[in-house]
């Protein structure tokens, strides 16, 4: 009877030791995900020392793909922040470790050669392995097309990944990223090969798509790094940071298929 109660009173101190009980019998209907984006990145090295810097270092992802076999390696729980992003913005938002998912591939990156950038292309096996990771995390956070983005992207003064080998239109061809219609691409670079638009207009349309742009008329550095980043994903040929005719045709298109804010 002794150890009755003593079993009794240490179950009542456990009790009341739990925290707050709570009724979850009703739920609002006015929330959403707080995710926003998705943001992808190489991790420039190989499995074994990217498993480290994940898991033993500062930086963390939520989620990091091999490339043979391409396994899938859950590395924090969505619901909490993973530290890939850094000083990051997008479409006016900052600071994007809060509401972004980050998934690191297992890529060397570049390497530089006397006769340039080398950079190492994906396997086919690991892309396969992210479109079905990505239409599992849209689906489930109700992310529209176009929630996908470059760590490029939101970081395009100091941040190049995933880089031009990377297949942007497989993932379009899944339905996850709107891909401008490369005939409507062509009308437009027509008639932007008879006159360019000033530099203001192409700071004010990368601007307008998401990027941290100065909107000043000047051809600065700044400038170059973010048409560079958007000529990476949707024009990887030719990446040099020039504002030609078929990067203004590109923002053209891309501004047509926007959707509202």
């Amino acid at each position: 009877m002794k150890f009755f109660y003593l079993s009794m009173f240490a179950l009542l101190l456990v009790g009341c030791s739990s925290g707050p009980r709570f009724d979850d019998s009703y739920t609002a209907i006015g929330q959403n995900s707080r995710v926003q984006y998705i943001v992808l990145h190489y991790t420039s090295t190989d499995l074994a020392r990217s498993l480290h810097l994940l898991t033993e270092e500062e930086v963390s992802s939520h989620y990091l793909i091999g490339e043979t076999p391409a396994t899938i390696y859950r590395l924090v729980d969505e619901n909490r922040r993973a530290w890939h992003a850094g000083d990051s913005q997008w479409q006016g938002r900052t600071w994007l470790n809060g509401t972004t998912i980050g998934i690191e591939l297992v890529n060397q990156g570049f390497s530089d050669i006397p006769t340039g950038r080398q950079w190492q292309p994906f396997a086919p096996a690991q892309i396969d392995a992210l479109i079905v990771l990505l239409k599992d995390i849209m689906q489930r956070h109700q992310l529209a097309p176009g929630s996908i983005l470059a760590h490029s992207d939101i970081a395009p003064q100091r941040k190049v990944d995933p880089g031009p080998l990377f297949p942007w239109q497989r993932l379009a061809d899944a339905g996850l990223v709107p891909w401008p219609d490369p005939t409507e691409v062509a009308r437009q670079q027509a008639l932007f090969s008879a006159s360019l638009p000033t530099m203001h207009w192409f700071q004010e349309q990368l601007l307008r798509h998401g990027y941290a742009v100065p909107v000043h008329g000047e051809l600065d550095l700044a400038t170059r790094n973010v048409i560079a980043a958007l000529q990476m994903k949707y024009r990887p040929a030719r990446y040099d940071g020039e504002p030609d005719a078929q990067t203004a045709a590109l923002l053209v298109v891309l501004a047509s298929m926007a959707a509202p804010r």
